[in-house]
C-alpha cells in the first residue's frame, strides 16, 4: 500500500466553523496521520499523511468540509514530511 503525503492549505469560510474537528475525525476514521491548524490570514492549513486512497478522499471532503464551511479553495502540494502516528488539531 503506498503512503503518500500531502500540505493542504483550504481558504473560504473555514475558521470557526469546526473546520479542524471535522478534519481530525475524518482523518482519525480513515487512518490518516499528521496535524491541522488555523492559519493568521483566516485559511486552515494541514499535513496529510497516509495510503493514498484515504487521503484522496479526504482531500475531496475538503471542498465540503462541515456544514457551516464555505470552501472556496483547496491548496494541496507534495510534502516530504511523514507524520507515521496520530493526527493532531495544532494551535
Amino acid at each position: 500500500m503506498k503512503r503518500i503525503a500531502r500540505h493542504v492549505r483550504i481558504l473560504g469560510k473555514v475558521q470557526g466553523v469546526a473546520y479542524r474537528a471535522w478534519t481530525k475525525s475524518f482523518a482519525d476514521s480513515e487512518g490518516i496521520t499528521g496535524w491541522v491548524r488555523n492559519e493568521v490570514d483566516g485559511s486552515v492549513a494541514a499535513l496529510l499523511c497516509g495510503a493514498e486512497e484515504p487521503v484522496e478522499r479526504l482531500l475531496s471532503a475538503m471542498w465540503e468540509g462541515p456544514g457551516a464551511a464555505a470552501v472556496r479553495e483547496v491548496q494541496v502540494s507534495h510534502a516530504m514530511e511523514n507524520v507515521t502516528s496520530g493526527f493532531e488539531i495544532l494551535h
